[in-house]
């Protein structure tokens, strides 16, 4: 059995699990004096990453393209991890991470890509992800340190998997406080921003409904970036820093689950940008320089 690492306080209780990419087990709140799931909780047995919870994305969000990453007019080949051939969600869920500050109510989980061999990136890097917990609110930041001699182009995320019904709810309302989306073709974007499709705008609050998505969305109107809700038990508020420009909004059809990731840049953002795309949320991090941002759920009754 995977260890888990537990916080907790009167509102959350949440489990990472570092030797597993540094992924996040379960996130539950209170309802009614019980604990509830609102995070799909990860399986007992858990043997990968992407059946967690959620999981850090790092030093890239969502997929690049063939895993062909142009920058500077170079091209670098990563290795393709999904079955598209893209190169998907970073390098830092490969490896295990380690516990380097753990209290009731904080931990902060490492990765330093110099102590392990096959990196998937092409420069070395170091990610330090704090999970914290301040009353009702549950901050996740996201860290990033560039320990190679040359500057290179980054982005960073989270994963996090939420369940349709919390608590017996019917299904989860959201609202997401955006009003640009990509067209995708193959997971990735044509070009810029443009509208947001009707299956996937929710600037008015409505339920996720049965009809799939699975979009990159942009175009933020201020701190606050969404709400999800469970009618009948519990809301979570979705703020987050600026440098988080965009989320990708997952509903899968016929599942329990769905997804709503607050990231930096949009998918294919290397090479969306060697194009002259703007708008793409990469940011430039030198040698020795750390870049860190932060996204918070709040909890709060339904």
């Amino acid at each position: 059995m995977t260890e888990t690492v537990t916080i907790e306080n009167d509102h959350w209780r949440v489990g990472l699990l570092p030797s597993l990419g540094g992924s996040v087990g379960f996130g539950q709140v209170q309802v009614d004096g019980q604990w509830a799931d609102v995070l799909r909780p990860a399986p007992e047995d858990i043997s990968a990453p992407r059946l967690a919870a959620s999981y850090p994305l790092v030093p890239w969000s969502n997929r690049i393209r063939d895993g062909k990453l142009r920058w500077a007019g170079r091209t670098y080949q990563l290795r393709a991890n999904w079955p598209d051939g893209a190169a998907i969600h970073g390098a830092g869920w490969d490896y295990p991470w380690a516990v380097v500050e753990h209290t009731d109510t904080r931990v902060v989980l490492e990765f330093t890509s110099r102590d392990v061999y096959g990196v998937n990136w092409p420069w070395t890097f170091t990610a330090r992800y704090a999970y914290e917990l301040d009353g009702a609110d549950f901050r996740w930041t996201y860290g990033l340190t560039n320990t190679d001699h040359e500057t290179f182009p980054a982005g960073y995320g989270h994963h996090p998997y939420y369940r349709r019904s919390v608590a017996g709810s019917p299904d989860a309302v959201i609202r997401v406080d955006v009003d640009k989306a990509y067209d995708l073709v193959g997971g990735v974007p044509t070009g810029a921003a443009g509208e947001i499709r009707p299956a996937a705008d929710f600037r008015e609050a409505r339920s996720l409904g049965s009809e799939p998505v699975d979009d990159v969305l942009t175009g933020r109107r201020g701190e606050h970036l969404a709400t999800l809700s469970w009618p009948g038990a519990v809301t979570l508020d979705v703020s987050a820093d600026a440098e988080l420009e965009h989320a990708v909004l997952y509903i899968p059809q016929g599942r329990d689950y769905w997804a709503f990731e607050p990231v930096s840049n949009v998918s294919d953002a290397f090479n969306l940008d060697e194009a002259h795309v703007p708008g793409t949320g990469l940011f430039l991090v030198q040698p020795g320089e750390s870049r860190s941002s932060s996204f918070t759920l709040t909890a709060r009754a339904a």
